[in-house]
């Protein structure tokens, strides 16, 4: 059950993160708007998008789970920020979709990264 659920989650946050690519990398007027407003356009929009592509590939390798969802926290961490400080819930008339999509997606990065928890490589090894 855990690895048909977890499967879900990463497909699920995968396919967030790419289907929001083509408003990237064609420069919708959305996405250059909400880039302009946090002065980030054009190459924050184009890096961001790289960023979350790779991500997106990440969860989908097994071995790379724990490194795409921790990528997907810090970037989807980063968007909610600037919602919260310089976009407001609400850009453009969107209803706050963008901004409810992005907690959506950070939790289940989230969820995500809590399952695959042990496979993160330990950087320091403790001493007893």
């Amino acid at each position: 059950m855990k690895k048909h659920l977890s499967l879900i989650l990463r497909i699920i946050v995968a396919l967030i993160l790419i289907q929001t690519l083509r408003f990237k990398f064609t420069a919708h007027p959305d996405s250059v708007y909400i880039f302009k407003q946090v002065g980030l356009e054009p190459y924050g929009r184009i890096a961001i998008g790289v960023l979350e592509l790779i991500a997106g590939i990440l969860l989908l390798i097994p071995k790379t789970v724990w490194l795409g969802a921790s990528l997907t926290i810090g970037i989807i961490g980063g968007a909610i920020f600037m919602h919260l400080t310089l976009l407001g819930i609400v850009v453009n008339n969107d209803g706050g979709i963008l901004f409810v999509t992005a907690v959506v997606t950070f939790v289940l990065a989230s969820l995500i990264l809590f399952l695959y928890r042990q496979d993160v490589p330990k950087l320091f090894k403790q001493k007893l």
